[in-house]
């Protein structure tokens, strides 16, 4: 906005609802940026302890206000303004901190549950079908007590790749399938199938577990095994028909250029349309080799303008929706020419994501995460290739090689024991 459309007010006429600017530098205040709508009497309290006898605010992005004056903190001289900005950001920073570090131990906590599934397979097949279910069951209550669930990029995760893919397929198939309308029930068989969808790839040597152009046929022919030996797991740790139908088509596509038996659209169920997409994607964004991985927003481009035909439109609509044009893991630049990476996207607002934005007089542990939300005249102009971003920003951003997903909240999974 051009500062002549700005008007000065006295900082004890401010109100819940002005939309104000701050002409500070960023360590002279605790908010993560110098213009927002107020919303609430502690941020009037904060904006008084300054030492600004005037502010700016916009009146055309302010809400429509009351003549009644704002109380005014009797405690602020209780504490320095210098003081209590410093207490302000160092809450805010242990609070972004503590929900990563949340999500982190929970993604952690999952992959044990999953190492643990794969290694007893020999030993006891339904035990590991068990904590499968248990697992799966601990995310579906997360979602129907949290409708407002948002998809979170995690920190690098040393998690083995098949661990971390086999994770990111679950969560993302589930919230897919939540965001469809599927039933509870549905949503479960989802989760499941979507953990062991590659269960048949234990059985397989280490080097034809992931394809790669360079196969041999006969190296082909063993990769695409794993889809068989998968269902043959399945049959035996007792899932049920459409868990199995599930891992049977997780490599089916639409325009039947899939294996192993070469579907359509129509002969391809919902719940198996929604593993395959996932599936895709994901193997785009974390290849077995981390060179050959594309952006997620550049996956997500990829799979709408080359790669719809292999998956069914409505699914695909939705997959959109759900994890936003620039999903988490993207670097982007915004409208004022700020570079950021998106860190966490809600479905409900996909082009107002949550963003670290890049600023060379912060240190990066002590970067506010920003909710776009929060600020109307600004928003993402373009996606930008990690290789593309100036030095600096790049190491200051330090793009994931690999996308690790959790959702936000959860509660500890424990895992069932052979009796």
């Amino acid at each position: 906005m051009d500062i002549s459309q700005t008007l000065l007010i006295n900082i004890n006429d401010l109100r819940i609802g002005h939309y104000v600017y701050l002409d500070l530098g960023w360590m002279q205040h605790p908010f993560p940026l110098n213009h927002f709508k107020i919303q609430s009497q502690a941020q009037i309290n904060t904006i008084r302890s300054l030492g600004l006898a005037q502010v700016r605010f916009a009146p055309d992005h302010s809400d429509a206000l009351t003549t009644e004056p704002s109380p005014i903190c009797s405690k602020q001289s209780a504490i320095s303004p210098d003081k209590q900005r410093i207490q302000e950001h160092q809450a805010r920073i242990r609070a972004q901190r503590n929900q990563l570090l949340e999500s982190d131990r929970r993604f952690n906590e999952a992959a044990s549950v999953y190492h643990l599934i794969t290694s007893n397979l020999d030993k006891d097949a339904s035990l590991a079908l068990q904590n499968a279910q248990r697992l799966v069951t601990g995310m579906m209550d997360d979602f129907l007590s949290h409708d407002d669930i948002s998809i979170r990029l995690l920190s690098e995760n040393n998690a083995e790749q098949g661990t971390l893919h086999s994770l990111n397929v679950t969560i993302l198939a589930m919230l897919l399938a939540k965001t469809s309308g599927l039933e509870m029930t549905q949503i479960i068989d989802i989760g499941v199938a979507g953990l062991l969808h590659d269960i048949g790839k234990i059985s397989l040597p280490y080097r034809v577990r992931s394809f790669n152009e360079q196969m041999t046929q006969a190296e082909k022919n063993l990769y695409e095994s794993h889809v068989l030996l998968g269902v043959n797991i399945a049959k035996d740790m007792g899932c049920n028909s459409l868990i199995q139908l599930m891992i049977a088509q997780h490599h089916e596509l639409a325009d039947g250029s899939g294996f192993p038996s070469h579907l359509l659209d129509k002969d391809i169920p919902i719940p198996c349309q929604i593993i395959s997409l996932i599936n895709a994607y994901d193997n785009l964004c974390n290849p077995a080799n981390p060179s050959f991985a594309i952006t997620p927003h550049e996956a997500i481009s990829l799979i709408f303008a080359r790669m719809r035909n292999q998956f069914n439109k409505d699914t695909i609509t939705l997959f959109i929706r759900m994890m936003g044009v620039y999903p988490p893991g993207s670097t982007v630049q915004l409208t004022d020419n700020r570079y950021a990476i998106v860190i966490s996207v809600n479905s409900a607002r996909p082009l107002k994501p949550n963003i670290i934005v890049y600023d060379r007089n912060i240190h990066i542990d002590d970067a506010l995460i920003i909710d776009l939300t929060d600020y109307p005249e600004l928003s993402i102009q373009r996606s930008i290739k990690p290789i593309e971003l100036p030095k600096a920003v790049f190491d200051y951003l330090s793009p994931r090689k690999r996308a690790c997903y959790f959702f936000e909240r959860g509660h500890i999974i424990t895992p069932a024991q052979s009796s």
